[in-house]
């Protein structure tokens, strides 16, 4: 019986490595996309499952790069049986004083690229009635998030797309999940321009990436809506999330967001 087929983005490092990890383990052979010269050095790590693994280096923030992807995936001619659709990049900071350039990028990533390429995940899935799609959203998407404004909208824009996918996909054999971090151990807040602040010294210690990585795996395959990972402080926060009042989610974000030199 030929092997199951998984597409992981954003899988040189952090999150989508360790998920692209846990399917290899899990006896899929893995699709990785990223762009960037870490992307070899995590095949190179996952294929040690003993699975195969197709690197596909591609800028997912365009559209010709997510159209690179999909075409390779063609290429190989297996359906895509479970997409990570994780891909996705922060930016810190005031808005009045952030890059507006490396917000737009953020956005064409974390928004425009997840659905150029669910559109076609979705369709063939769809076409096939079978398949999972799991979408790294973020704790940050029901947070009010200040020095993170547009990073914490785009992931709000993740979860309700997500959500509203997965019901009208309902009677379908496809699932859709919304997989939640919270402050994980990755490179995230260092390339969001977060070293000097709480949450980028202390706050991504709460949660090793690899244990988001099966949580949210776990959470896919059984069927679940979304969930919460890894750390429990991040469930209960998630699960306070709607009853926190707006303005003391600000505050406390705005604690652990601001660069300890202004402290």
């Amino acid at each position: 019986m030929e092997d199951r087929l998984a597409l992981v983005t954003g899988a040189s490092s952090g999150i989508g490595l360790e998920l692209a990890k846990e399917l290899a383990h899990r006896g899929y052979d893995v699709v990785i996309a990223s762009a960037g010269e870490r992307l070899s050095g995590a095949a190179a790590e996952i294929r040690s499952h003993g699975h195969q693994v197709v690197e596909v280096n591609a800028d997912l923030a365009t559209r010709d790069g997510v159209d690179q992807l999909w075409s390779q995936v063609q290429s190989l001619g297996r359906p895509i049986d479970i997409a990570c659709i994780n891909a996705g990049v922060g930016v810190g900071g005031l808005f009045s004083e952030t890059d507006l350039d490396a917000e737009l990028n953020m956005v064409e990533l974390n928004c425009v690229g997840t659905v150029q390429l669910a559109k076609s995940l979705v369709r063939q899935m769809t076409e096939l009635n079978t398949g999972r799609i799991l979408f790294t959203a973020s704790i940050a998407g029901e947070m009010v998030a200040p020095r993170e404004a547009v990073y914490a909208a785009t992931k709000a824009f993740v979860l309700s797309f997500a959500h509203s996918l997965r019901y009208e996909l309902k009677d379908t054999g496809v699932t859709v999940t919304a997989l939640q971090p919270g402050p994980t151990d990755t490179d995230f807040f260092h390339r969001a321009g977060m070293d000097d602040t709480e949450v980028g010294q202390k706050g991504k210690s709460e949660s090793q990436p690899d244990d988001v990585a099966r949580q949210g795996i776990d959470a896919l395959l059984a069927g679940k809506d979304h969930v919460y990972a890894a750390s429990f402080k991040t469930k209960l926060e998630g699960v306070l999330a709607n009853v926190v009042p707006g303005t003391v989610k600000g505050a406390m974000h705005e604690k652990m967001a601001k660069p300890n030199s202004e402290k």
